[in-house]
């Protein structure tokens, strides 16, 4: 997957990587502070926030002994214009718009 667009949309599809994007609306934050509200490892969301950067939706960076991650919302405006494409619409479901993913690849069946 090279588009940019494959990526940001692989990277929206998960439901932990959206929660981090939407905590990141708010300030930059250290990744230890990410990682704070999910029951998960350190390194699983370390995955997740290397899957948002290749992304471009998040940057890091060192600052000190301490990672830190800074929401980059020039990737969602690309894929904001690409669904605009097809008419105005109401607020994009990030959710329903998974299951139509998934329902079109194959993966499961529509809801």
């Amino acid at each position: 997957m090279t588009d940019p667009l494959d990526l940001v949309f692989a990277a929206l599809a998960d439901p932990t990587r959206r929660a981090i994007l939407a905590m990141l609306l708010e300030d930059d934050m250290a990744v230890t502070d990410v990682a704070e509200p999910f029951e998960m490892s350190l390194a699983a969301i370390s995955k997740h926030l290397n899957i948002l950067s290749r992304a471009g939706l998040i940057s890091q960076e060192r600052r000190g002994r301490v990672k830190w991650c800074k929401l980059e919302p020039g990737a969602l405006k690309a894929a904001s214009v690409w669904m605009q494409g097809f008419g105005q619409f109401e607020p994009v479901n990030l959710d329903a718009f998974e299951r139509f993913l998934k329902a079109e690849l194959n993966e499961e069946p529509y809801e």
